[in-house]
């Protein structure tokens, strides 16, 4: 029986959020959503959403422990604007207010398979100390209108940021019919886990960007 050519290749992200460090603050929370290109479009699962507040554990060493489950599937026509997840992470200052500690972003990785990724965090500052001593006086430190544009890169270089903390993120890639759409999945010597009658592919695959 023939089998008919697919039009698109799946992306099945399944993961969580572990946790954080940031040595100096606690009780914080970690909002995530992903950011893709034009020709992505998720078919099932949660493109955002938002962990619970958690706290420093006595045995933890500063660790911050949300293992937080992610679960999406994506299909597109070519890899140009592969997603990405971006990790925003929020707690109280000394004053009670709501404010974030970090932003980052990380690519899904390319390559089905198991990996953990950690992302670092950063913050934008403010360019003058007049407005440094304000926003902590008022409790209003500078934040990106949509953390989505730590993805795009576009005008963050006019941006002052400043380091703290990490986000450590595990990923569970599996993939389908990028191979049968032309899209070079590994060496043929590697031993191919596909299954012959779903296509998926669990097989960690090198994956090479244009």
């Amino acid at each position: 029986m023939a089998t008919s050519n697919p039009s698109v290749f799946l992306l099945s992200v399944n993961g969580q959020i572990e946790g954080a460090n940031f040595p100096e603050y606690d009780n914080l929370y970690c909002k995530y959503s992903f950011v893709y290109g034009h020709d992505w479009a998720p078919t099932s699962g949660l493109e955002e959403g938002i962990t619970q507040i958690t706290c420093k554990g006595s045995e933890s060493s500063h660790k911050l422990i949300w293992n937080f489950p992610l679960e999406t599937t994506f299909k597109s026509t070519n890899p140009s604007g592969w997603p990405q997840l971006v990790v925003s992470v929020y707690g109280p200052d000394v004053f009670g207010n709501d404010v974030v500690r970090g932003y980052g972003a990380t690519h899904i990785p390319f390559t089905p398979g198991q990996h953990t990724r950690t992302i670092p965090m950063f913050v934008p500052e403010p360019t003058w100390r007049l407005q440094k001593f304000t926003s902590w006086l008022l409790g209003r430190r500078p934040e990106y209108t949509d953390p989505k544009v730590v993805a795009q890169g576009e005008g963050r270089e006019v941006t002052r940021v400043c380091s703290q903390g990490f986000v450590t993120v595990s990923f569970h890639i599996i993939t389908k019919d990028m191979k049968k759409l032309g899209y070079d999945t590994g060496p043929a010597s590697l031993v191919n886990t596909q299954s012959a009658t779903s296509g998926w592919s669990t097989e960690e695959q090198p994956y090479t960007m244009e």
